[in-house]
């Protein structure tokens, strides 16, 4: 590869993602690296607007594949027949846990890795969290407190090009953060939350879904299929956002 850089970012998840974009937009000259497939928003998206009816195995998948090649990867919850090829194939990549402390280690290896596997919630988090082990003696305590990152959530925009949606009201004591619209709960929550729940508040959680447009991505259509991908770029992923961000300063190569 001809050229110098600046800067080289290893992986193109939601970290590298925002890495690219911060140093490219800092006038860098900066080279991204991920194994895998070169993947581009909408075009890759192959499976997106696929009725059950279309795909083989109507959604649930090759149970017998999934068995042999995802047996890790299968059991989490947005893994299926639509989803599969984005995750990384167990049997040719495998790991070890110890057996008293199992781990399921979701990995997505392509460009945009796990930002096309995520499930969007997204809080912030208050000196509860940063304080919980100090309290309960468990782990090692953090040694920072909320203090320290609160620049940093709010950090030129942040919540707005995410697309944070969720309640403007504080829950369990955490920092409300700037959102990007209240969001809306199904009628049927709504409804549960009255008959059974009557003397609490539903909130929804907050997820990174726009609720108004950006430039370049348009807001959600609440049509619940983001993980097959999000063509209107609602859904905020490397390829839909960062990346974009970081192209348009001509300093990135990938």
């Amino acid at each position: 590869m001809d050229g110098k850089f600046d800067a080289i970012v290893v992986g193109s998840g939601i970290t590298g993602g925002w890495a690219a974009k911060e140093l490219t937009e800092k006038g860098l000259k900066v080279l991204l690296v991920e194994r895998g497939p070169m993947l581009e928003h909408q075009t890759w998206y192959k499976t997106e607007m696929m009725a059950p009816w279309q795909l083989q195995f109507r959604g649930y998948g090759d149970r017998e594949l999934f068995a042999r090649d995802y047996a890790v990867q299968s059991r989490g919850m947005y893994f299926n027949e639509w989803t599969h090829t984005r995750f990384v194939n167990d049997r040719e990549n495998p790991y070890e846990t110890t057996t008293d402390q199992p781990f399921q280690w979701r990995r997505g290896y392509q460009l945009g890795g796990k930002s096309l596997l995520w499930g969007r919630q997204c809080y912030r988090w208050s000196d509860l969290d940063f304080g919980a082990n100090a309290a309960d003696g468990h782990g090692v305590d953090w040694p920072i407190r909320y203090a320290d990152v609160a620049p940093w959530y709010d950090h030129r925009g942040l919540h707005r090009r995410v697309g944070i949606a969720g309640p403007s009201a504080p829950a369990a004591g955490r920092p409300v953060p700037e959102a990007d619209g209240d969001g809306h709960c199904r009628a049927g929550d709504q409804a549960r939350a009255r008959g059974r729940c009557p003397d609490r508040k539903l909130i929804i959680g907050r997820s990174s879904n726009l609720t108004e447009p950006w430039p370049g991505r348009s807001p959600c259509q609440y049509r619940n299929i983001c993980a097959r991908g999000c063509s209107f770029g609602a859904y905020f992923s490397t390829l839909s956002s960062t990346l974009p961000a970081a192209h348009r300063r001509a300093h990135l190569r990938e």
